[in-house]
């Protein structure tokens, strides 16, 4: 599958030191049965090496070794490594390929199709970044046997989310097969992988960079990245925070009269089911509010929300009443 991709080429394998005793010493070997010249580039684990540092890190490692144009960049890990090493392939040398080898369930259903690769930055979440599509992206369920229970729930976050915004269906499949997903029932796996992969890659090819369609994928994420950004990087894991945020835009939109009580009621008791929180961390409403007033997702000087209408339907708003995002804030939070 790699050779058509990286066959008498040079592959920087960008990977980290919990995901490499795993899987790099065979990543290594098949690219080199496919004809390719692979050296790996170690990073730091965790979202706070997400930043311009452990960048510089990725091209200092990359010049030293006389990468040229024709190199091949292989994201080997999670998000945090997809979405690093897409931003250094996107820029280095004014942009070269590279391959997605995604290793957890968030990064398979979600960070690793569509072509968003990014860096934080100290306020904002994925603040620099360019869209730089991956030549392929090889995603292998049983490298979800050797994830971490919390790093699951978290990537059930994001197949839940595209169920809720996009497919009505496959929420009615996600009741029913909730606990063979936390089980690793690779057959169950294999068939919410494919079906996120369908659904985002449908909505990217419409809107790759995200000019109107493709913003309703950001559900829960405006609170989310506030959330992550607040609390500091590696604190909350952005499945975690998006489900938190999932949450409180549907109480949102539940307000707003987009949504009914038993829609509501049905993605909690997802969220709850998959091991996920239902509540943000105990912070004021106006501090969330700051951090969500620089996101990325914010236009014209107004926030904007991607709101539930029913399961399997969004809409973007951007008119909401500031003290009704309070309210929901407020109410969907910790107590300090």
């Amino acid at each position: 599958m790699y050779a058509p991709h990286v066959a008498s080429r040079r592959v920087a394998i960008v990977t980290n030191p919990v995901v490499a005793p795993f899987y790099l010493e065979r990543l290594t070997a098949s690219l080199q049965r496919a004809g390719a010249q692979a050296t790996p580039i170690l990073i730091a684990d965790g979202e706070p090496a997400k930043d311009w540092s452990t960048l510089d890190h990725v091209f200092d490692e990359l010049l030293a070794a006389r990468y040229g144009r024709d190199a091949v960049i292989c994201a080997l890990g999670g998000g945090v490594v997809g979405d690093l090493a897409g931003f250094a392939a996107a820029v280095y040398q004014r942009g070269i390929a590279f391959l997605q080898v995604p290793t957890t369930l968030l990064a398979q259903v979600d960070s690793s199709v569509g072509g968003k690769t990014a860096i934080n930055h100290p306020r904002g979440k994925n603040m620099i970044g360019a869209f730089h599509q991956p030549l392929a992206v090889v995603s292998d369920i049983a490298t979800l046997d050797s994830l971490p229970e919390r790093e699951l729930a978290a990537g059930l976050a994001e197949v839940i989310k595209h169920g809720l915004v996009l497919d009505a269906s496959f929420i009615d499949w996600l009741e029913q097969n909730l606990e063979a997903l936390r089980r690793r029932e690779h057959a169950a796996l294999a068939f919410a992988v494919r079906r996120c992969c369908e659904l985002k890659a449908k909505v990217v090819a419409a809107d790759e960079r995200e000019a109107g369609l493709r913003a309703i994928l950001n559900f829960g994420h405006t609170f989310g990245h506030a959330i992550e950004a607040s609390a500091g990087y590696g604190t909350w894991l952005h499945g975690e925070a998006v489900a938190a945020g999932m949450m409180m835009a549907s109480e949102l939109s539940l307000r707003l009269g987009l949504a009914s009580p038993q829609e509501v009621m049905r993605v909690r008791q997802l969220l709850l089911r998959a091991g996920l929180p239902v509540q943000g961390p105990a912070i004021s409403p106006q501090s969330l509010l700051e951090w969500m007033r620089v996101d990325k997702k914010a236009g014209g000087g107004r926030m904007r929300f991607v709101l539930l209408c029913g399961l399997g339907a969004a809409q973007m708003r951007a008119d909401l009443p500031e003290e009704a995002v309070i309210e929901v804030i407020r109410d969907c939070s910790a107590r300090p």
